[in-house]
């Protein structure tokens, strides 16, 4: 069951156009510590603006934190780590060690949040990497994600998770000893903000290995009348499948907006379902003006979710993933309205019968990808939802 928490201050971001702003400002105005942790980090101008902001900090006292995923950033250069550490930004790598040619369950949990945490009073959660909107093959239109900026009670469970994991790797991982200052969270609960009911939502492997997916699926279950899905990887497991089909036989809308560019191989494991969705009612659209990456919901026009979590084995099964659930009515009429924006300015639906008539290299090349899915989620354990 998920938990949600009154009395919160959300703001949507759209993009790094708005995130990045934000998130400086932030850093800027810190006064003893900030935390940063994602995916991705890119050595161009997003990410330079972000590092000078958070060397700035360190340079005037402010504990400043960095957790980089060791997949998604091993090629960061090694000077413009030392830049950093040089200035007092303490840099630590989530599971360092990667190799090609190993399945290791191991290897393959990856960082994938995106959180950044400041004083303990700001936080922000969502699908941005530290990467330019316009970081992009061919120099097509900028990416579509979205983050949100917290202020209110969940800041006290956003730090204590953050800093646990922080402490972890710093204890566990790299033997560095006690090098990540734990900082009061009392003054954010003293925090009295009138505003949003809002729960922030795991995935790890320990305690919460299904949080995010059952937050979906509690959802998608009490749907009444519309379910929204802006995902990237879309590849569902068989209980997120069969929640779907059943909002969709008792007369739930459901509009599904899918990547339409193909960034890897791998993501045409997201063509498998689309014949059991359309034959369904469940429409979809596939975002074709440049790449989408948001992992964003809006149910009944009251329940929304923003945050790092694909559905798809990987996030769902490997990943540590942070979301953020919200139950207001306002804010998921925005999300909303963004969502529907981006379908008609971008999106191409596929229909039944274009899809079930045609595109029969598609679905076939879907299904042997999916396969191949399937095959490595097996051969490390983790096949059971397929």
């Amino acid at each position: 069951m998920t938990t949600f928490l009154p009395n919160n201050q959300i703001q949507l971001l759209r993009n790094g156009e708005a995130y990045f702003p934000a998130l400086i400002t932030a850093i800027n105005n810190a006064s003893h510590s900030v935390y940063l942790l994602t995916y991705i980090y890119e050595i161009d101008k997003a990410g330079i603006s972000v590092g000078d902001a958070l060397k700035q900090a360190a340079q005037r006292g402010v504990t400043v934190n960095v957790l980089l995923d060791g997949f998604g950033c091993k090629d960061m250069p090694k000077a413009y780590l030392t830049e950093l550490e040089n200035a007092g930004v303490r840099v630590l790598f989530y599971r360092p060690k990667i190799s090609p040619w190993t399945l290791k369950k191991s290897r393959l949990r990856r960082l994938h949040r995106k959180i950044a945490l400041v004083d303990s009073t700001i936080a922000f959660v969502g699908g941005i990497n530290i990467i330019d909107d316009y970081n992009v093959p061919d120099n097509t239109p900028p990416r579509i994600d979205y983050a949100v900026r917290i202020e209110g009670t969940l800041l006290p469970i956003i730090t204590k998770s953050v800093q646990k994991l922080l402490r972890r790797l710093s204890l566990s991982y790299l033997k560095i000893g006690n090098s990540v200052t734990t900082i009061s969270a009392s003054k954010s609960e003293t925090v009295a903000i009138k505003g949003v009911d809002a729960a922030f939502v795991l995935r790890d492997n320990v305690l919460h290995r299904r949080d995010i997916e059952d937050a979906y699926l509690d959802a998608i279950n009490a749907a009444q009348s519309e379910i929204i899905i802006a995902n990237a990887y879309f590849v569902p497991g068989r209980r997120f499948r069969q929640a779907l089909l059943r909002a969709a036989k008792r007369g739930v809308k459901i509009e599904l907006l899918l990547q339409g560019r193909m960034e890897y191989f791998l993501m045409f494991a997201t063509h498998a379902f689309y014949s059991l969705f359309l034959k369904n009612g469940v429409q979809i659209f596939e975002y074709r003006k440049s790449f989408m990456h948001c992992k964003v919901a809006v149910i009944d026009g009251y329940w929304a979710t923003v945050g790092s979590s694909n559905i798809d084995p990987f996030s769902m099964m490997l990943a540590r993933e942070a979301n953020i659930a919200v139950q207001n009515a306002e804010f998921a009429q925005e999300l909303r309205a963004e969502i529907c924006s981006t379908i008609r300015e971008g999106a191409h639906q596929v229909s039944a019968d274009e899809w079930l008539h045609g595109h029969q290299f598609k679905r076939a090349l879907s299904w042997l990808v999916y396969g191949l899915v399937r095959w490595g989620m097996g051969l490390i354990g983790l096949s059971r939802d397929g």
